[in-house]
């Protein structure tokens, strides 16, 4: 059995020959520092950073590492704004940071050379007519948002690794747009039109992966980003996300479950707990990355409580790359314990830190594959 087919054959309780040692890629600063340290070369480096995971940079540093592949290996659509907004400065202070008009219309204020989200100050998107003049037009379906000379190279890989379709986000880029406060304020101040961008913005994701599938290109599982929580749990009500998003949810996964896709993935960052049974309901059912965080998100209560209808990738504290080999040795025990449960697969919760020592993570990768293939 290939990766692939392992991969599969977990996720479905089946039984399997090996446990993937799978990652989700690194910041752009901690390539960089391992480049400078010699551990990779700068040239895989900027390779990486320029074309992102599963790139031919990242698996020749997962290759160095010990990693077998990257889950985030999707092919998806442009369901963002088409053309996006130019980005703009709109004011410069002193000390080098700056108010900016974003891709998305997301009015922010940033300091190059930091490492940090941006803070919010407000969005283009303040009205009606500015959804209508400003937003709209870059939100319609389009041919041109599938890159089809991509997705034909797709079709002739050589699948050793499962191969993602991409669905995009029902939640997160609307909030990317709206900022996390006005979006909160609009569905009070004017539901109408909250409803409308939503409806938008779902419909295009939907559109999208009909059009991907419908050229016959196979694809193993289905996989959203959202990012749409934070260490307290969810940035939009639970019940306006069930009452909103919920049904898109079940009508793509009604589509890709009409093309054989069964495992549907969803990466979202902070405490999820709020939204896990609403993904559940209408047909996402395997979760990521499974942030460890302060919270101590696993997936263990999860499947307590939801039974085996609930998948996971990820849930590996990625913290320990910065301490020393007894913290990986200790999180890699934490680790078997979950995989006993089936249908999970461990993973660093989210992209590897530059407080990261390479020989510590190439050492979890040694390890955890030694300690699952006893």
């Amino acid at each position: 059995m290939n990766f692939r087919e392992n991969t599969m054959a977990i996720l479905h309780y089946q039984p399997y020959e090996q446990m993937p040692i799978v990652s989700f890629g690194y910041w752009a600063e901690t390539v960089i520092k391992w480049a400078e340290e010699g551990h990779i070369t700068m040239e895989e480096a900027q390779d990486y950073i320029t074309n992102g995971d599963n790139s031919e940079g990242d698996r020749s540093i997962m290759k160095k590492l010990g990693f077998d592949f990257n889950w985030n290996s999707c092919f998806g659509a442009n369901v963002l704004l088409s053309p996006a907004f130019e980005v703009e400065v709109l004011e410069s202070f002193p000390d080098g940071s700056r108010i900016i008009r974003d891709s998305q219309g997301l009015i922010v204020k940033d300091k190059p050379g930091t490492v940090t989200i941006p803070s919010e100050i407000g969005t283009s998107l303040v009205d009606r007519e500015a959804w209508e003049t400003l937003y709209l037009p870059k939100l319609q379906m389009s041919m041109d948002r599938i890159n089809f000379e991509a997705l034909e190279k797709v079709k002739e890989l050589n699948r050793d690794i499962p191969m993602g379709l991409h669905l995009g986000s029902l939640a997160g880029h609307m909030r990317n747009m709206l900022g996390v406060e006005e979006m909160s304020y609009m569905y009070v101040d004017d539901e109408e039109l909250y409803v409308e961008i939503a409806n938008t913005m779902c419909s295009l994701c939907y559109e999208c992966a009909k059009a991907i599938l419908e050229t016959g290109v196979k694809f193993d599982y289905a996989h959203y980003w959202e990012d749409i929580c934070f260490k307290n749990g969810p940035l939009v009500s639970p019940s306006v996300f069930e009452e909103v998003m919920g049904p898109w949810y079940k009508k793509i996964a009604d589509l890709v479950n009409s093309y054989g896709i069964d495992i549907i993935s969803l990466d979202c960052d902070g405490c999820i707990d709020k939204l896990v049974p609403i993904w559940l309901e209408n047909g996402v059912n395997t979760m990521f990355p499974i942030e460890v965080g302060t919270w101590n998100a696993s997936i263990a209560p999860w499947r307590e409580q939801y039974g085996k209808n609930l998948r996971g990738v990820g849930g590996m504290n990625k913290t320990v790359f910065a301490k020393d080999k007894a913290a990986v040795d200790a999180e890699i025990e934490r680790l078997l314990k979950l995989i006993e449960l089936g249908g999970y697969i461990p993973c660093p919760d989210h992209r590897i830190a530059p407080d990261a020592d390479f020989e510590l993570v190439k050492y979890y990768c040694e390890k955890l594959r030694e300690a699952v293939a006893k």
